[in-house]
């Protein structure tokens, strides 16, 4: 009875409660030298945590994509694209990303992509102060006006952006 109210205990602590927060510890992640890496220590105030992997055709496609988003928006200081890499190679993502890879943290084994809820990939989370507030399922036009009037809401949540955003 102790040792089932133990991991009883254990589970409600560690266990997410449902997709709501990056900010609790959870999961095994590396950075891109191999080191033990966290995403909380990742997120600003606005972050899109992207779980992709180079053996995935959608991932590959969209991510010129997303690389033009985060180049677009680095003016904007509150929002930042923070990549998670799920059971691929650091020497296959840095052959992919090239110098950008240096930024890419790596999921060897799903514990963080399980964790918030990602079974296949791609899959983005947007995270504003801690909180999932929006998640996108497979691949996404990163390009598109309307997406990218969605992030940039919650960025910089001016009426001309709110206008902008509801139209």
């Amino acid at each position: 009875m102790v040792a089932v109210l133990a991991v009883f205990s254990l589970g409600v602590v560690f266990w997410p409660h449902g997709e709501t927060s990056f900010q609790e510890p959870g999961g095994f992640l590396l950075d891109a030298g191999g080191r033990p890496a966290t995403l909380g220590t990742r997120l600003g105030p606005v972050t899109l945590v992207h779980f992709w992997a180079t053996w995935c055709p959608p991932c590959i496609q969209e991510n010129p994509a997303l690389q033009r988003l985060a180049h677009d928006l680095a003016d904007h200081r509150d929002f930042s694209v923070v990549m998670v890499a799920v059971a691929d190679s650091r020497s296959k993502v840095s052959s992919f990303m090239g110098p950008a890879a240096q930024a890419v943290l790596f999921d060897p084994k799903w514990e963080v992509a399980h964790r918030y809820g990602t079974e296949k990939l791609p899959e983005s989370y947007l995270v504003v102060r801690g909180e999932v507030v929006e998640k996108f399922i497979g691949p996404v036009d990163w390009d598109s006006a309307e997406v990218r009037q969605k992030l940039l809401a919650r960025v910089s949540p001016t009426p001309a952006v709110r206008g902008m955003a509801g139209s």
